[in-house]
C-alpha cells in the first residue's frame, strides 16, 4: 500500500480509475473504491446544494468514510443548519476543519480579503480553504480524496477526468458525468432533504460574501465571486500554484 509518507500516488492508479469508471454507475464506482482502496479514502463535503447525493452514496457504499467539512466561518446560517440535519439523519463520520486564523482575527489583520481583488481572494482561499484541507489530508494520512465535483457545474470543470493527480493525492469524482437532471432525480427517488437556500434562487453554494442567488437570464457561474471566477481554491486545475498536497 502506498501512503503519503511513502511516496506519490502512482499514475497507473489514476489510469485504472479513469478506465474502470467509464463502464460503471455511481454506486458501483463508490463500492469499487471502497473495495480497492479502503482506509486510504477521504471524502470532502461543502454541505452545499447537491452535497446530499455524495453523502448518501458514501454512507451506503463506503460506510464510515471520514467526511472532511471545511468550515470557513463565513458559511450561510442555512448551510450550518443543513449540515447538522444531514450529519444527524445520515449518521456521518464528519470531521470539521477550520482555518488557523478565525474570521474575526483575519479581518482585524487583513481586512475583508474578498473585497481586495484577485490577490485578496487568493489569500482568502489559501487561509480558509487550501490550508485546512491540506491539514486534513495530512492528519488522516489519506492519499485518495473523493469529491462530488461534476462537469456540469461550470466551464472550468467541463474537461476534468474521473481521477487526476494532485501532487501526493489522487482526487476522484464518482458523479463527474452526472447532468443536473440526474442529481434532481436522485434527490427525488431517495427522498433526500434539500438545502434551504435552493428555494430562494441559489444554484451553487459557498461563503455568504461570495455567493448570490442567480438572477433570471444569468448562470450559476455568474453567482460566484461576482462572476469573476467560480473555483474557491479546492478544485483548481492541477497546474495552479496553490493546488493541494
Amino acid at each position: 500500500m502506498i501512503t503519503m509518507s511513502e511516496g506519490i500516488q502512482t499514475v497507473s492508479d489514476v489510469e485504472k480509475v479513469n478506465t474502470t469508471f467509464k463502464n460503471m454507475a455511481a454506486p458501483e464506482r463508490m463500492a469499487w473504491l471502497h473495495e480497492q482502496f479502503g482506509a486510504r479514502l477521504v471524502l470532502s463535503s461543502s454541505f452545499g446544494l447537491q452535497a446530499a447525493v455524495m453523502l448518501d452514496l458514501a454512507r451506503k457504499y463506503v460506510p464510515q468514510i471520514p467526511v472532511v467539512w471545511i468550515d470557513t466561518g463565513y458559511l450561510f446560517a442555512e448551510t450550518y443548519q443543513y449540515a447538522e440535519q444531514l450529519i444527524e439523519s445520515f449518521g456521518l463520520n464528519v470531521k470539521v476543519y477550520q482555518p488557523e486564523l478565525s474570521a474575526a482575527r483575519q479581518e482585524a489583520l487583513y481586512g475583508k480579503l474578498w473585497e481586495q481583488g484577485n490577490e485578496g481572494n487568493t489569500r482568502y482561499s489559501l487561509i480558509n480553504k487550501v490550508e485546512p484541507m491540506n491539514r486534513a489530508l495530512q492528519e488522516f494520512g489519506a492519499d485518495i480524496w473523493i469529491s462530488g465535483l461534476r462537469r456540469a457545474h461550470s466551464s472550468t470543470r467541463a474537461n476534468r477526468q474521473f481521477a487526476e493527480q494532485q501532487k501526493n493525492t489522487m482526487k476522484v469524482y464518482p458523479i463527474l458525468d452526472w447532468a443536473d437532471a440526474q442529481v434532481a432525480a436522485y434527490f427525488y427517488e431517495h427522498n433526500l432533504p434539500k438545502h434551504p437556500l435552493e428555494s430562494q434562487g441559489y444554484q451553487t453554494m459557498g461563503d455568504w460574501h461570495s455567493t448570490s442567488a442567480v438572477i433570471e437570464g444569468s448562470s450559476a457561474e455568474s453567482s460566484r465571486f461576482d462572476g469573476e471566477k467560480y473555483e474557491c481554491g479546492l478544485h483548481l486545475d492541477s497546474g495552479a500554484p496553490d493546488f493541494q498536497i
